[in-house]
């Protein structure tokens, strides 16, 4: 995938993150998918949208635990 296509697709994510059409935890999987793919191809990873992945991920993760403890 071409950076101008995956800044396109970091764009497209974060309107609809800032939106309400967005499933944030859909969201989530293509943000991280799309680093993935970045590093596989060797590109630099965009600071501001590893913040965003782990604050997403932290959400998720502690929105598990209080499920799997019935908190």
């Amino acid at each position: 995938m071409a950076f101008e296509d995956l800044q396109a697709e970091i764009g497209l994510l974060l309107t609809q993150l800032e939106g309400e059409q967005g499933d944030n935890h859909e969201i989530y999987l293509r943000i991280r998918q799309m680093l993935d793919t970045m590093k596989a191809e060797g590109l630099p990873l965009p600071d501001d949208l590893v913040r965003l992945e782990q604050m997403l991920e932290e959400e998720f993760t502690s929105g598990t635990e209080d499920e799997d403890t019935g908190n």
